[in-house]
């Protein structure tokens, strides 16, 4: 298996843990992803209610919290640390500058076009800016708006399929439209890069996410031009894993049928695994009474039936009840708990069985 470069960065290993948010991806699940090879990622999704006690208020948690996230991963490793960041937050700026001021490697940006990303950058950066796209349309719109307001381009460009957890960047319609499979996306997204990448001379991996779970899976999707794979729900059934113990037993107990797709109240769809606190939603049992947190832009109390970076929280401490577990395609397939390097030697040997196959 190949190393992945980014600039003057090298992960050992082609593969990205994902950002799971409220408090599934942090500092002890990264580090244990970077200390194997790959790229480990915290997500920043919701870490204000984590690190509530340390600041007066909310959004000053925030930035408390990714700080101390990002620091306690490089005590714990020297390998590649990113931190994952959705365009919905309403205090994505402070994060953004947050992660760039503490020199993490990475950021990853999603839910949304993150248009003015590199006007962040400071003059001492060194933070890699990487935008999570579903279609090569947007991207090109990235690419062409960044370079033309601030002379530069993706370090990476991350493609996340239908397949994935958590917020989708599809409509509803095109979740299982073999038109928008992650297949598809791939070899177009590359093409739209390859375009940039001539014409100034700088290489832009292109990395497929949503829906893998295997090496072959890696080694298929290495086959259409990906440089790189991120997974995330794979790493949830982990020991590292940040999340509480009964939060990571839904994934082992749920079945194939229980993976749904759901409404969530950022005005996207999703997919979640069915329990209690869903079901309920449903019923239309669940209505907010009012928002302490203004954590989206795109979120109106008012409108919603629940308040999601609550009902997050909730899980990630191991309330279901009042909760609910985001999760991939794949998910289901998890057995048992199990540790970070195991997982990654799994992926690397099977892909590496796969590979000697297709050359034998």
């Amino acid at each position: 298996m190949n190393t992945l470069k980014i600039g003057n960065l090298t992960a050992r290993l082609p593969i990205i843990q994902g950002g799971m948010g409220v408090g599934i991806s942090m500092s002890s699940l990264a580090s244990a992803v970077a200390n194997e090879g790959g790229i480990g990622v915290i997500s920043c999704a919701g870490i204000g209610l984590i690190y509530r006690h340390a600041a007066k208020d909310y959004m000053e948690a925030c930035i408390i919290g990714l700080r101390e996230e990002i620091r306690k991963a490089r005590e714990k490793t020297s390998g590649l640390i990113g931190v994952n960041i959705m365009m919905a937050l309403t205090n994505f700026s402070d994060m953004v500058k947050t992660a760039i001021a503490e020199k993490v490697d990475v950021i990853f940006a999603g839910a949304g076009l993150p248009l003015d990303l590199p006007n962040y950058r400071t003059p001492d950066c060194v933070t890699k800016l990487v935008p999570i796209v579903s279609s090569a349309r947007a991207a090109k719109i990235i690419c062409e708006k960044w370079k033309t307001l601030y002379d530069y381009l993706p370090d990476l460009v991350v493609v996340e399929g239908p397949k994935a957890g958590g917020h989708l960047g599809f409509k509803t319609g095109q979740i299982d439209d073999p038109e928008f499979a992650i297949e598809k996306l791939i070899p177009a997204v590359v093409s739209e890069v390859a375009v940039f990448e001539k014409q100034y001379n700088q290489e832009i991996p292109v990395i497929a996410a949503g829906g893998i779970y295997t090496g072959e899976d890696i080694y298929k999707m290495m086959q259409l031009g990906a440089k790189g794979v991120q997974i995330a729900s794979r790493f949830v059934t982990t020991f590292e894993c940040d999340a509480d113990d009964r939060f990571k037993q839904t994934y082992i107990d749920a079945s194939e049928d229980q993976v749904e797709i759901i409404q969530s109240p950022v005005g996207m769809p999703g997919r979640a695994l069915q329990g209690e606190f869903l079901e309920k939603v449903k019923q239309g049992l669940m209505a907010p009474k009012s928002c302490p947190y203004n954590c989206l832009r795109t979120c109106d109390y008012t409108k919603v039936p629940y308040c999601i970076i609550l009902a997050l929280y909730n899980s990630y401490k191991g309330d279901l009840k009042k909760g609910y577990a985001f999760a991939g395609s794949n998910a289901y397939r998890a057995t048992k708990i199990t540790s970070v390097k195991e997982i990654m030697d799994e992926l690397v040997t099977d892909y590496n069985r796969v590979e000697k196959l297709a050359l034998s």
